[in-house]
Parts: C-alpha cells; sequence; structure tokens
C-alpha cells in the first residue's frame, strides 16, 4: 500500500488536493492519503494532520510576520514524514511553505512532486532553478510553465490546467436561479474577496462601499458572495452590517452561482481563472501593504497580476491595484461593464481565448498518474 502525503495552504489548494485525492483513490482505492488541508480534502477521504482554517497570511511581509509559526508547522509536518514515511509528498501551491517543506521531504530521501508550482515565470528563472533542485517532478499546469521549468532543469509533464474539468456548473440557470432565490430580471453581481481573513479585512470594506455606489446607480442590482471554507460568516456578517446594501451569503455550488451572475469583484487568486472559464466578467481587485507590494514590483517580472490576463498576454479584464483597489473606481468599473454592451462581448470574446490557452480536459488524471509513478518507484526502492 502507497502512502500519498499532501501538502495545501489555502482554499484553491484545498480544492485541488481534493480533486487529486479523489483521481489517485480512483486509481487506486487502498492508497493511504493524509497531510495538510482543509474541509475539501478531509470530504475527498484525506486524513488531515493539520487543519488550514487559521493558517492563510498573504504578502511577503506578512508572511515574514507569520514565520514563527510557520517554522513550527515546518517541524510538525517533519515529524510526520518521520513517522509515516510517505512514498512521495505533494505540494500544492503555497510556495513559501511549500517550498521549505519540499526541502525537508529531500533531507528525509522523500521524493516531491510540485503541483500548482511556484510561479517562476513570474519571478524569474533563478526561482524555476531553486525548485529543479528541490522537486522530483513538476507537474506543470501552463505551456509556458513547463518550458520554464525544462530549461532550468526539471523534470516535467504538462498535465494541463486542472479547472478545466473542476468548473463546471451542476444546475440549468433556470434551478440555479431557483437555488439562490435570485431574480433572473436583475443584474447579479458576485463579490468575492479572497479565501484568507487578512484578504478579507482588507479589501470587503472596498467592495462593499463600491456596492453602495453601485446600488445608487443601478437600484435593481443583486449581490451575494460566496463564502469560502475557511473563512466563517459570522466574520463577514459583522462586516456588511456596516453598510447600507443588502448581500447575500452562499455555501456551496459556487460554479451555479457564477453561471448566473453578470459581473465578480474578485481578489487577485485563482478565483479569477474560475471566473474566466464561466465567462463572467471579472474586476480583479488587488490590496497588499505597501512594502510588500514595492518588493513586488520588484521582484515579479510580468505586467499583470490577474491570471487571465497573464495567460492572455494582454489586460482582457481590468484590474485595480494598491491606491485604486477604491470603492470609486471598482464602481466606475462595474458600471461600465453592466451598461455598456460593446464593452461586455469584447471582455467575453477574450475570455473564450483564455479558456482555449488552458489546454485539454483531464489535467488531474495525469497529476495522479504522475504522483503514483513517483510513489511506485520511491517503494520499490525501500
Amino acid at each position: 500500500m502507497y502512502k500519498v502525503m499532501i501538502s495545501v495552504g489555502e482554499a484553491s489548494g484545498d480544492l485541488h488536493g481534493a480533486s487529486v485525492a479523489a483521481a489517485l483513490r480512483a486509481a487506486d482505492p487502498d492508497l493511504r492519503i493524509f497531510g495538510m488541508g482543509g474541509a475539501m480534502m478531509r470530504s475527498a477521504g484525506v486524513d488531515i494532520v493539520y487543519d488550514i482554517a487559521e493558517l492563510g497570511v498573504m504578502g511577503l511581509v506578512e508572511i515574514v510576520k507569520s514565520l514563527p509559526k510557520l517554522f513550527r508547522l515546518r517541524d510538525r509536518l517533519r515529524e510526520v514524514m518521520i513517522r509515516e514515511r510517505p512514498d512521495v509528498l505533494v505540494v500544492i501551491d503555497y510556495p513559501g511553505f511549500n517550498m521549505r517543506l519540499a526541502k525537508v521531504a529531500k533531507e528525509l530521501g522523500i521524493p516531491v512532486v510540485s503541483y500548482i508550482s511556484p510561479s517562476a515565470w513570474a519571478w524569474g528563472r533563478g526561482r524555476a532553478k531553486e525548485v529543479a533542485e528541490t522537486v522530483d517532478r513538476v507537474a506543470a499546469i501552463f505551456p509556458f510553465e513547463a518550458d520554464v521549468y525544462r530549461e532550468a532543469g526539471a523534470n516535467v509533464t504538462f498535465v494541463g490546467h486542472p479547472l478545466i474539468d473542476i468548473v463546471k456548473p451542476t444546475l440549468t440557470k433556470e434551478e440555479a436561479y431557483a437555488h439562490f432565490q435570485a431574480d433572473p430580471a436583475r443584474p447579479l453581481v458576485l463579490l468575492m474577496p479572497g479565501s484568507r481573513r487578512q484578504e478579507i479585512e482588507e479589501l470587503l470594506p472596498h467592495m462593499l462601499a463600491a456596492a453602495e455606489k453601485i446600488q445608487n446607480t443601478i437600484p435593481e442590482c443583486q449581490f451575494f458572495i460566496p463564502v469560502a471554507s475557511t473563512i466563517s460568516r459570522e466574520m463577514l456578517q459583522s462586516i456588511i452590517s456596516g453598510y447600507q446594501v443588502r448581500v447575500e451569503l452562499t455555501s456551496g455550488q459556487v460554479y451555479d452561482l457564477m453561471q448566473i451572475a453578470d459581473l465578480a469583484v474578485a481578489a487577485s487568486g485563482t478565483a479569477t481563472l474560475e471566473t474566466s472559464l464561466l465567462n463572467l466578467p471579472t474586476i480583479i481587485i488587488y490590496k497588499v501593504v505597501p512594502l510588500t507590494y514595492w518588493l513586488g514590483k520588484f521582484l515579479v517580472k510580468i505586467p499583470h497580476i490577474g491570471l487571465p490576463n497573464i495567460i492572455a498576454g494582454r489586460a482582457v479584464v481590468p484590474e485595480l491595484l494598491q491606491g485604486e483597489a477604491n470603492a470609486d473606481n471598482i464602481a466606475r468599473q462595474a458600471i461600465d461593464i453592466l451598461g455598456n454592451p460593446a464593452r461586455r462581448e469584447k471582455i467575453l470574446a477574450d475570455l473564450a481565448e483564455v479558456r482555449q490557452k488552458l489546454g485539454e480536459s483531464g489535467a488531474v488524471g495525469r497529476v495522479a498518474r504522475v504522483i503514483l509513478e513517483v510513489a511506485e518507484a520511491n517503494h520499490g526502492g525501500k
């Protein structure tokens, strides 16, 4: 029986980890799968040794402040690896922590598969070389990512993007409107402030203030927040209560909600790729402490921060960064997209191009095969 350890650090990673776990179980029902994750991985049958609900931090400066906690967590997971001796460690996203954990695994002689790997194409070739020297296999989700890692000497398999398989509504539009008790005759706007407490405390007030302004211009507009599994409703309600706008909180079936929405205002991250795949025009916002942003501008080698824009190679949806991510700018962009059919059609055409560049379906199954290949090779050598 092979043992697979998975490490993720936030809600999007939990989603991918759950999908990988399900694919692994389908290929080999006798696998033992354990690791750091959240509710979705637990539901997929993963034995969670550390729950990520209170883990999420964002930004370089914020991560530095949390280093003592992260070092303790790394040591705790090291003990798990020594005790359990997994045949493979799978690190999914959350690069600041997961690359440190990968180095621990390497020291212990445990092979590592990196999936949703560090964005070496954004941070420069030095980052790719570091990853190549640390992990045994890179399961690349973008073609350009595969090229960068291959040039750095990594053993790379291009698997395609997993969201192609994951991002699918389960209801018809009519059923979705009924399920969410939404009015199909009124514009529907999603507010998506992220899956980490810090993101929400920083971004949600700007979104809600913008919603008030949108409501003043488009009184019939309805607003929804899909609640991430890592965030409590009570926290969201306490922020919402300070604004004069009605917002419905929903749990689950987020893709059904996205397919009936007219616009999303979303924190930069995986969610903006999910909205792209469902042809949902999105305003991307991003705000961190000034030092983190300055360091990012110095280090990052690409002109955009939103995934749809990075993939397209140009600005296909608006990005509002730092001071630009304020209520006035969000509302102005939202009102224009909702009220300007020509602009909306142009965004939808560009999003179709983004979808085409993400590759074929079946990515998660290909990742599972890579993981099992590494596990089998290691297990056979024990």
